[in-house]
């Protein structure tokens, strides 16, 4: 449902040029578009700022929705559940699909209403949501892609591959967003939680996106990375191993950040 929700898709040209216009000459943002800004020449530090930015203003639209739309509490709480959990996964969506631009990623299907729901392009979020989850596995498998798509794997390779890693992920994934997103009673509570698991997801993507092959040309591919890219080029399955993401945002730093940029 959140990926038909209105306002969820970005345009990949759009948002790039938006971003850029201020600091970049035309010629620059033409070939940022064309192929990466990284292969622009736009230095890792503006990109990440760039980044930081997209979290924060995705990050204060949800938990502002979320307080909302929990204000009536009672009977009328109940209702605003479902609504609160499609705008919670609608702006996580967002946020996808600028970090993935900003580092080098191709636009993501669409269509006339949204975001296409054809199966490799729910894959490649399902890729993204376990990132953000902590399901290390997904690490290496979206490292694996930025890899492929550099050196330009066909199409048909790449969908095979994300059909896999699909499948593997989707439960675990699931289980950890549906966890991540479901709202306390009461507004302040629920806007307040949402604040909070957010960025920490948002946050984990990109510190993966900021070093492929498609964001960082000196990157180097881990063992585990190689291993899956060989996979994909191949055409044979590989399968994902599940593991918890020891990399964490603490709650008490989430406070404080929410306490800075209130």
């Amino acid at each position: 449902l959140a990926l038909r929700t209105p306002g969820v898709h970005v345009n990949r040209e759009n948002f790039l040029r938006k971003e850029l216009f201020k600091n970049y000459p035309p010629e620059v943002i033409d070939d940022a578009v064309a192929r990466t800004p990284a292969l622009a020449g736009i230095p890792e530090e503006d990109i990440d700022k760039i980044a930081d930015e997209v979290i924060k203003f995705e990050r204060n639209c949800v938990s502002g929705i979320s307080a909302a739309l929990g204000m009536p509490g009672g009977a009328a709480m109940a209702a605003t559940i479902p609504a609160d959990i499609v705008q919670y996964y609608g702006y996580t969506l967002r946020a996808i699909q600028k970090l993935l631009y900003l580092y080098g990623f191709p636009e993501i299907d669409s269509d006339d209403e949204g975001i296409s729901l054809d199966s490799e392009t729910i894959n490649r979020i399902i890729v993204c949501l376990g990132v953000m989850n902590g399901v290390a596995g997904a690490n290496n498998a979206i490292k694996a892609l930025a890899k492929a798509l550099s050196v330009g794997v066909e199409k048909k390779l790449l969908a095979t591959a994300l059909k896999w890693f699909g499948v593997r992920l989707t439960r675990e994934v699931f289980a950890k967003t549906i966890k991540n997103a479901i709202p306390v009673v009461g507004g302040v509570v629920g806007g307040g939680i949402t604040f909070i698991s957010f960025k920490p997801c948002c946050v984990r993507l990109k510190d993966v996106l900021t070093d492929t092959m498609l964001s960082n040309p000196k990157h180097v591919s881990s063992t585990e990375e190689e291993h899956i890219f060989l996979h994909i080029i191949d055409g044979t399955a590989y399968e994902v191993e599940y593991e918890e993401c020891t990399e964490d945002h603490s709650l008490e730093e989430e406070i404080q950040f929410k306490g800075e940029n209130d």
